[in-house]
């Protein structure tokens, strides 16, 4: 038997008004995953745990079958990583978004984008190099990343420091979020210069020029030290593969001795290479993986934006272009294959960020009926089912027959 996870970044979501009530996985046209609906397991399983914060980090250790209370150490070290920075133990790191402020800037205007308008990595690397040159001391050191996320590593810094992820805080002044506690004077330092910087960079006058949202300043956030998570081989028993365009995905697959697979034109976002992250997960098991973790973010970030439009179409475009792949091509190069799809959180339009709230998932089996009386696959229908699943890792026993 050979395993597949089909993973929807902030897929699950609250009744939207503009869609009549309904949400975005009960409105998309996604006639693959709701034809295995009928013949699939159903439920609710509760991803966070009680008390964590409800990120994409814990959300999806607990996805891929961890307890995030045992093996968290923080986001970014997870995505340094996967950006190759070799951690001491004594590092702190800390994620750094490309941020687009409100007029009165940093500490005055309100956080108008977390993501500077999708800028490009291109443009992000060519800042955030500038920046690392103007701005990185002895054990304080900028790392550029993909997109808007970036990363610095402070040898001796410290997690005792309250930091309020961007997303959290869209329209709201950012006066009130700015860092506090041990460490905070030098972070904000660090933001407060890169806003000086960045102010008249040639790539800003660039996008100010075009229309495009600018990077005003970094964004200092998700604090953690370097990782410890057990091999996936060690855990489970399986040679596994993580397929995912964010450094996140791609570190906690590299911290689980997984192979992290990249796939040509994945960005994170609706305009991801769907069919090519089918393809690697294709190819992944051809060359011998038992499992196969595919993540894709289109659906989250569209929540973030609070795009309506955009979060159905992601996950059409999963069902399209991933699971109407993977059904098409599985069983001549697996035969017996099982089929996870869940989110890892809701990233509801209402609220424009995460939420902690239990997740629909439904378990399929290539040739065999386990379906629980579900004829569709959404919140209200694995709801319905009564079954409720208390850990990701509980649930990844069920998925993988343990």
């Amino acid at each position: 038997m050979k395993y597949v996870v089909v993973l929807g970044d902030g897929m699950a979501d609250r009744p939207v008004p503009e869609l009549g009530n309904r949400t975005p996985l009960q409105a998309a046209h996604k006639p693959n995953i709701d034809s295995l609906a009928k013949t699939g397991f159903l439920g609710m399983v509760q991803t966070v745990p009680t008390g964590m914060k409800p990120g994409s980090d814990t959300a999806n250790l607990a996805a891929m079958g961890y307890d995030p209370r045992v093996c968290y150490t923080g986001r970014s070290p997870l995505e340094a990583v996967s950006m190759g920075i070799k951690l001491k133990d004594t590092d702190v790191t800390y994620r750094c978004n490309l941020v687009t402020l409100g007029e009165g800037g940093l500490g005055r205007g309100i956080m108008k984008d977390y993501s500077s308008g999708e800028i490009t990595t291109a443009e992000s690397r060519e800042l955030v190099t500038f920046l690392a040159e103007k701005l990185n001391e002895e054990g304080f050191n900028l790392y550029p990343g993909v997109s808007y996320r970036h990363c610095l590593v402070w040898d001796g810094g410290s997690t005792n420091v309250t930091l309020t992820p961007p997303h959290d805080i869209l329209g709201k002044n950012t006066a009130d979020y700015l860092p506090k506690g041990e460490g905070a004077e030098r972070l904000l330092k660090l933001m407060r210069d890169s806003e000086k910087l960045l102010r008249d960079h040639p790539v800003n006058a660039a996008r100010r020029a075009a229309g495009k949202n600018t990077a005003d300043s970094l964004w200092a956030w998700g604090e953690g030290t370097k990782p410890a998570i057990q091999s996936f081989r060690e855990l489970r028993g399986l040679n596994g593969a993580v397929i995912s365009a964010v450094d996140l995905l791609k570190g906690i697959g590299i911290s689980a001795g997984m192979e992290s697979i990249d796939v040509e034109g994945a960005t994170g976002t609706l305009t991801t290479n769907f069919s090519g992250k089918a393809e690697a997960a294709i190819d992944a098991f051809r060359r011998g993986a038992d499992f196969v973790f595919i993540h894709m973010e289109a659906p989250d970030e569209c929540g973030h934006q609070a795009d309506i439009e955009g979060k159905v179409r992601s996950i059409e475009l999963i069902d399209e272009k991933v699971v109407g792949r993977l059904l098409k091509e599985l069983p001549a190069v697996c035969g017996e294959f099982s089929m996870l799809v869940m989110p890892d959180h809701p990233t509801p339009i209402e609220i424009r960020t995460h939420s902690g709230d239990p997740v629909p998932f439904m378990i399929w089996r290539s040739g065999r009926d386990c379906g629980n009386g579900a004829e569709r696959y959404d919140e209200a229908a694995a709801e319905a089912t009564g079954v409720f699943v208390p850990s990701g890792a509980e649930l990844m026993d069920r998925f993988l027959g343990k």
